[in-house]
């Protein structure tokens, strides 16, 4: 945890911290490149790719798939807009993950794509990972990598259904080594997804979002989260409440005229944890937002 990491949350929250240039986004998702520049992938036609020099001032950078992504659109009813990439750097290379369906269905997919540079036009497509069909109670949306500190890779995913699942991956491949799908947070049906798991000191923190995105300044999502000693739970929240009956310590919600705010991403920088995210304006546009993280006596976290 870096020095001067504050453990008394502020009164209420905070706004986004200021950013500027190209920041309207959808599900971001963010990685530091080994020059220390930054990388931001989100959700739209093909992938859009922004960069950053400074965390603060943002360019648009193409697409990852500047030709289209034909093997999605079985997935995507032959639209290009691609959801929720997770966008991590692992041996060398940029790994991202990115789901194709349609709103409302679990007919939908996750994919993986490769690049040594992490530039518009650079990235290989690897395959699928997982699909869901409409006969499943899950849907294969909303990836999240972590490796753990074994070194094992695992994939955190899911959206409404019977809620966030896990499956172990191939780190020679990024691929499922196995069949097991684990169950780590639901709210018996109701609206949670968005995972993303991040290990703070001995815990593995899993962060959803809860409730409703994509309605604008009517959205509702908010971020929460809950934590464990092991990358496969069981995780709890503050009051010790499963993530998989239903838990969820709220970090960031709705304040002011900044709405819905979520499908967040955690970085560890230089100068502290990042919370990334995406909120809505009273516009109904949807921005990036970028705050900090601090964690309370208690070990959990809170955004400053």
């Amino acid at each position: 945890m870096p020095t001067g990491t504050p453990t008394v949350p502020p009164s209420s929250y905070p706004n986004p911290g200021a950013v500027s240039g190209a920041t309207g986004t959808h599900d971001p998702s963010i990685v530091k490149t080994p020059s220390g520049t930054y990388i931001v992938a989100q959700t739209g036609n093909n992938i859009p790719l922004t960069t950053s020099t400074d965390r603060t001032a943002f360019r648009a950078a193409g697409t990852v798939f500047p030709n289209g992504a034909s093997w999605t659109t079985a997935y995507t009813g032959g639209s290009s807009n691609l959801w929720a990439p997770d966008i991590s750097y692992h041996n060398g290379r940029y790994y991202l993950y990115y789901s194709a369906s349609t709103f409302g269905s679990n007919h939908s997919a996750i994919f993986l794509a490769t690049s040594t540079t992490g530039a518009s036009g650079s990235w290989t497509n690897q395959g699928l990972v997982i699909e869901s069909a409409t006969s499943d109670n899950f849907n294969a949306i909303d990836p999240n990598l972590i490796v753990d500190d074994s070194g094992r890779w695992w994939l955190n995913f899911g959206s409404f259904w019977s809620g966030i699942k896990q499956v172990a991956l191939d780190p020679s491949t990024g691929k499922r080594s196995d069949t097991t799908i684990r169950s780590i947070a639901g709210r018996n049906g109701g609206a949670i997804e968005a995972p993303f798991m991040f290990k703070h000191g001995s815990y593995y923190y899993l962060w959803v979002s809860f409730d409703l995105c994509c309605q604008g300044a009517s959205s509702t999502y908010r971020i929460m989260v809950g934590r464990s000693t092991s990358p496969n739970g069981p995780f709890v929240d503050r009051n010790g409440t499963a993530m998989t009956s239903s838990g969820g310590t709220q970090v960031l919600a709705g304040h002011g005229s900044i709405h819905g705010p979520g499908h967040e991403a955690v970085m560890s920088d230089t100068d502290a944890e990042v919370l990334v995210y995406h909120y809505y304006a009273n516009s109904g546009a949807s921005y990036l937002g970028i705050n900090l993280l601090g964690y309370d006596s208690a070990g959990w976290p809170f955004v400053y």
